[in-house]
């Protein structure tokens, strides 16, 4: 796998993981790129055989084992040290913050940073902090477009293996953590997925937040949404963020989601009038009350690949709407995920993956 670097946010140096053994390369256009002068030694590598070609002004050398503790040790002033990770797609720069309780970068700089086309490209900046109310360790996240979700949990996971990199764990751990949603509970397992403890659901109208009626003690399920003249049968879910759920419209309640229009129809409902703090939306197909599929808009970041929370929200309409079981496999864009709604305890167990995809520095 070859990673170019050629960026007008100048990248200084990347490490590349690699699941393989099989060499990898990493190279930057001398067109594109201006490092500053002085750069400090920077190691590119990242378990796995590399063949580099770096600017003369650069000195690189590869340690026998990196890790995202070594790495992010270096303290230059005016550079920012990250880690790309992502969860089905779902991708993020991750940042030790846990010197501060001040995000080392502002919802500005994280806009530019996730620019695909002129930045290092992600669906948003997480950002790890110091615990607080007894927590363990407090994660913020910064989306694409700047705003500030309350949670991801495509971004927990992410969040979960950068905090056991960070701390050299090994095997199954657990650890809590204070995010906007409340606390979440992630657990490391042993096949290197992660299970995270959502939570409860908030199903109360009100709360989501959305001006819908309640039509079911205090939830909107099955709700009649207007949108531009189509009524389309909605379940507004909260996880934290709120979420609106559709398995179809008034007169199709057996969505094919792949002929959606994403682009065309998210934003219409993200900004519609009856979500005031905008919504996630999710558009889903019935397999089996076991199996579901989803397409996600999401609040601040558009079209993604995956949505943790959006799936679990997905299960929780499904099951409200008399749909699905409690457990289901959901399938997204960038794969599955393993939803259970538990009966015993009212909260929601989110289960995948989460891959580290490489290290770098970039000047602010």
């Amino acid at each position: 796998m070859a990673i170019a670097a050629a960026i007008s946010l100048p990248l200084i140096a990347v490490k590349h993981r690699s699941r393989s053994p099989a060499s990898s390369s990493l190279w930057f256009s001398s067109t594109s790129i201006n490092p500053p002068k002085n750069l400090p030694s920077v190691g590119i590598s990242a378990g796995c055989k590399s063949n580099l070609g770096v600017f003369s002004s650069m000195s690189a050398q590869a340690p026998a084992k990196a890790s995202a503790a070594s790495f992010l040790d270096h303290k230059e002033s005016g550079i920012l040290h990250f880690v790309k990770y992502h969860g089905l797609g779902n991708d993020f720069i991750l940042v030790d913050n846990r010197d501060s309780e001040v995000p080392k970068i502002t919802p500005e700089q994280a806009v530019k940073l996730c620019d695909r086309n002129f930045g290092i490209g992600a669906d948003g900046v997480i950002f790890a902090l110091p615990g607080i109310n007894g927590t363990d360790y407090t994660m913020r996240i910064f989306n694409s477009d700047g705003s500030e979700p309350e949670m991801c949990g495509n971004g927990v996971r992410c969040f979960a293996r950068f905090i056991a990199e960070l701390e050299n764990f090994h095997g199954n751990k657990s650890f809590n953590v204070h995010t906007g949603a409340g606390l979440i509970v992630p657990e490391i397992q042993e096949d290197g997925k992660v299970r995270v403890d959502m939570g409860q659901p908030i199903l109360k109208a009100s709360d989501v937040p959305t001006k819908l009626t309640a039509n079911k003690d205090q939830a909107a399920v099955k709700a009649k949404l207007d949108v531009d003249g189509l009524i389309w049968n909605v379940t507004c879910v909260s996880m934290g963020n709120p979420h609106c759920v559709t398995f179809g419209t008034e007169s199709c309640n057996d969505l094919q989601v792949d002929e959606l229009n994403l682009a065309e129809i998210g934003p219409i409902f993200e900004h519609h009038a009856v979500f005031p703090a905008r919504t996630n939306t999710e558009f889903v197909q019935v397999f089996s009350p076991s199996h579901l599929k989803m397409r996600v808009w999401e609040r601040g970041a558009g079209a993604t690949l995956a949505c943790g929370t959006g799936a679990c929200a997905v299960v929780v309409a499904a099951v409200l709407e008399g749909r699905a079981d409690r457990r289901c496999t959901v399938d997204l864009p960038g794969g599955p995920l393993d939803i259970e709604w538990s009966e015993s305890d009212n909260h929601i167990y989110m289960t995948g993956p989460a891959e580290l995809v490489f290290y770098g520095s970039i000047p602010l």
